[in-house]
């Protein structure tokens, strides 16, 4: 049912291909997962999501059991059958709706209490509750309920979500009734070497058949971030996929991937579609410019997607006009971009030149900016955690 192979490794960087086998699929590693918090990627149609490429899609726990109800979904076959995507998901487990709704939120040993977005009535999320909603749902990869604090945080806030969150982890296990769904376990221990490398082994232990590094882009610098990886994902488990949550500026991507990491997610490609801003290998271009206003060239010449046959003139005028078509378009070539980044990620790991490639893309995108665009994950209403005007 569910099966990672490690296909190649860099000589000269960390950088894996691999391919992980699903019940609804086989998914190429290093691969880019598009947000669908609500069951649907922001925008997109099944079909339209299917052409740019992706594999894999984001699911989650606390959304989906408010609205329309996990109980609801299980009752239509499910969140393949429901949603209309029939590839493989990953759920996860509502932990980051702990952090982010974190000021009401009371936190146990056993469980979390925090009042919904929607209508403010208490959820409870517990451990075994998290894993029963997610086998409600139907995913192929669960993801275990864990304690995320913000960084920079004092260190025994962070030891005890740490602890608490390899305490929870084998609970998770423990509540597993699906033999077609696999959980993954979350690595926490902010930015300390020691307890991240302690977290990873505690979790190793418990033998999970993938596992992720969760607690950052919450508030530390990209140099911090990579320096956590440094340390961590030789900590990790070799033969088992590694998923860095929710962090997705492309040379962040291009650099986790040099570290050893797998799979990654983000917000990013559709919250900038949606704000006018698109992700191209020269730089990203901020279609409300002026200067594109008679501009007949696209995006890119080389892409693929809906919105690269058209000129920079007409996407310009759609966001001036107030077109939904231009938001729709626009994150359809983000996230065709971000399938093409991986796309060559894995080419370039394969023929060992992945170090040339990041060389290259470490120019190319310092140079011109696709750096200055900000990671985000997706708040408790579902909307952006960072102020969407901030990418214009």
């Amino acid at each position: 049912m569910f099966e990672f192979t490690l296909q190649h490794i860099d000589a000269t960087t960390g950088a894996r291909v691999g391919s992980l086998a699903t019940p609804h699929g086989v998914v190429e590693t290093p691969a880019f997962m598009p947000v669908g918090t609500q069951g649907t990627v922001k925008g997109l149609t099944i079909e339209q999501l299917r052409a740019t490429g992706a594999q894999m899609v984001l699911g989650n726990t606390y959304h989906l059991a408010l609205r329309p109800g996990a109980d609801v979904v299980e009752a239509l076959g499910g969140l393949h059958r429901f949603s209309g995507w029939d590839g493989p998901i990953l759920t996860d487990s509502g932990g980051f709706q702990i952090f982010s709704l974190a000021a009401n939120a009371k936190i146990t040993e056993e469980k979390a209490v925090f009042r919904s977005h929607i209508d403010g009535r208490l959820f409870e999320l517990s451990p075994e509750r998290a894993i029963r909603i997610q086998e409600q749902l139907g995913s192929d990869i669960a993801m275990v309920l864990d304690h995320v604090v913000a960084l920079p945080a004092e260190a025994e806030a962070v030891r005890d979500a740490m602890e608490r969150s390899v305490r929870w982890a084998a609970r998770c296990k423990a509540a597993a009734r699906r033999g077609n769904q696999a959980q993954f376990a979350i690595v926490q221990g902010g930015l300390d070497e020691g307890q991240r490398v302690w977290c990873a082994e505690q979790l190793a232990a418990l033998d999970f058949p993938g596992y992720a590094i969760g607690g950052l882009s919450v508030g530390e610098t990209p140099a911090e971030m990579y320096r956590v990886l440094d340390f961590t994902t030789p900590a990790m488990p070799k033969e088992k996929p590694r998923y860095l949550m929710g962090v997705g500026r492309p040379i962040d991507i291009v650099e986790a991937i040099a570290r050893g990491v797998d799979m990654f997610d983000c917000v990013m490609p559709t919250r900038n579609g949606r704000n006018a801003l698109a992700f191209t290998n020269a730089g990203p271009v901020r279609l409300r410019n002026a200067k594109y206003e008679r501009e007949e060239r696209p995006l890119e010449a080389d892409c693929p997607c809906p919105a690269c046959k058209h000129s920079l003139a007409f996407l310009r005028h759609l966001f001036m006009a107030g077109e939904m078509t231009g938001p729709i378009l626009v994150s359809i070539h983000n996230l065709t971009f971000y399938q093409r980044v991986v796309r060559a990620a894995r080419d370039a790991i394969r023929r060992g030149r992945y170090a040339e490639f990041l060389a290259d893309r470490r120019a190319i995108w310092s140079a011109n900016g696709v750096e200055s665009a900000e990671n985000g994950t997706e708040d408790a209403a579902g909307g952006d955690m960072l102020d969407e005007t901030t990418a214009q």
